[in-house]
């Protein structure tokens, strides 16, 4: 156990930053928020680098596109043309696309507030995976992304953690359950460890790095 805790202070040493963190959202149980946390797990779903889709969150939001009203006020082309700021050009076009129907989901089923999304759901992450499906660019691996950050605000879903989870705690021999890795992480801190997790398991340097701390 006391290598297991050496291992998991390494980890969020160097990789302590949940990838809202990391796009300049100030995570809350606010609508704002939790709306922004929905555009990066859009973002982050393509076969894209992480550090790309985060870099298009900044600029989407620098663009004021912070909630779904100036997100479906915004032209096709200004949200193109913020993803192509943020180099995110693979996809741009179907992404801004998507981003436009998502922000009309959000105003015309949840009057523009995530908040009821999760009291509809009860808490119960299986039903709040099905209902962050219904979003135009969000599929089980977006759902996972969208679960795995908020279960800071919304700690009743938590400890939440997902397959690329197990597999990042895999490499480090650490526990892969949820609750054995809410048992390890520092108060407060089970996103930041889950988010790190995820990218010991995209990037196998980082796991050598963390041993080696």
């Amino acid at each position: 156990m006391a290598d297991q805790r050496h291992l998991v202070t390494a980890l969020l040493d160097q990789q302590g930053r949940t990838y809202a963190e990391e796009a300049g959202i100030r995570l809350a149980d606010k609508p704002s928020p939790l709306y922004q946390l929905l555009v990066l797990s859009t973002l982050l779903s393509a076969r894209i680098s992480a550090d790309v889709a985060v870099a298009a969150a900044r600029e989407l939001f620098h663009a004021g596109y912070r909630n779904p009203r100036a997100m479906l006020a915004a032209s096709w082309q200004d949200r193109v043309d913020a993803l192509g700021r943020g180099h995110y050009r693979r996809y741009d076009e179907r992404t801004a696309t998507m981003l436009g129907t998502a922000a009309e989901h959000v105003l015309d089923r949840w009057h523009g507030d995530l908040r009821r999304m999760h009291a509809e759901a009860e808490g119960d992450p299986k039903a709040l995976n099905t209902l962050l499906t219904e979003f135009a660019g969000i599929g089980p691996t977006g759902a996972d992304i969208f679960l795995r950050e908020v279960q800071t605000v919304w700690t009743d879903i938590a400890p939440y953690a997902d397959a690329k989870v197990s597999d990042g705690a895999r490499t480090l021999g650490l526990p892969t359950s949820a609750r054995a890795l809410d048992r390890l992480a520092p108060p407060g801190r089970l996103a930041a460890l889950v988010s790190g997790l995820v990218r010991i398991s995209l990037d196998a340097k980082a796991a050598d790095r963390v041993r080696a701390a």
